[in-house]
């Protein structure tokens, strides 16, 4: 799937601290929360990036989201989920949110503008996202879909402008979120890299707009 050039307007989610509710910061690498932890908050992220995995009953280690500033996450509570089903890691140093299931299902209740916002915003950006990938994993090459990966990690197709210079990343987890081997990753990445479409300096990665080159040529 291709980022798409033109970003959508979506009304942004109203959320400001008060009871039940708390802002705190991660430090690169910190757990949020844990696989099998109390499904008991909400999460929005005010700045930074973070990474959802899970790991199966034999101990492999799958990352199923990146997610950066603006993006909720943990929403299964209010979804009747007793107990996360995935961790959550802070990638870069993160400044979060976190909401108490109580209070956020109080205001879904009490609060007609904020419910229709937050939910608009979970059906179009974690819906379509979650479609877009499965649809990425089935149809993309691994070229494909670390180009389309390193794009959405530089926020090339949401809303603002893009973020262009990042966290250099690690190899495994690119490798983790699109499903290869580190050594393909390597691979890319150095042909990427030759191509001129990324660049690395000084614990960085800049990432070129004309990187969608590759995802659009077949």
């Amino acid at each position: 799937m291709t980022p798409k050039k033109t970003p959508q307007t979506r009304e942004k989610v109203s959320v400001e601290a008060g009871e039940g509710t708390t802002i705190g910061a991660w430090g690169e690498g910190s757990s949020i929360f844990a696989q099998g932890d109390a499904a008991d908050s909400l999460f929005n992220i005010q700045k930074g990036k973070i990474k959802i995995t899970v790991v199966s009953s034999a101990g492999k280690e799958a990352v199923i989201a990146v997610l950066g500033t603006g993006d909720f996450f943990g929403e299964g509570c209010l979804a009747g989920q007793q107990l996360r089903m995935s961790t959550a890691v802070a990638m870069t140093d993160c400044s979060i949110m976190r909401i108490e299931r109580a209070i956020v299902v109080e205001r879904l209740r009490n609060e007609p503008a904020f419910s229709k916002q937050l939910l608009s915003y979970m059906l179009t950006t974690r819906s379509i996202r979650i479609e877009e990938d499965l649809v990425d994993q089935i149809f993309n090459s691994s070229e494909k879909r670390l180009a389309r990966a390193l794009l959405l990690l530089a926020n090339f197709g949401k809303d603002g402008e893009p973020e262009t210079v990042i966290a250099k990343i690690s190899q495994e987890t690119l490798a983790d979120m699109i499903g290869t081997t580190r050594s393909r990753v390597s691979f890319f990445m150095n042909k990427f890299r030759r191509l001129g479409f990324i660049d690395y300096y000084n614990g960085t990665l800049e990432i070129h707009s004309s990187l969608l080159n590759v995802i659009l040529h077949d």
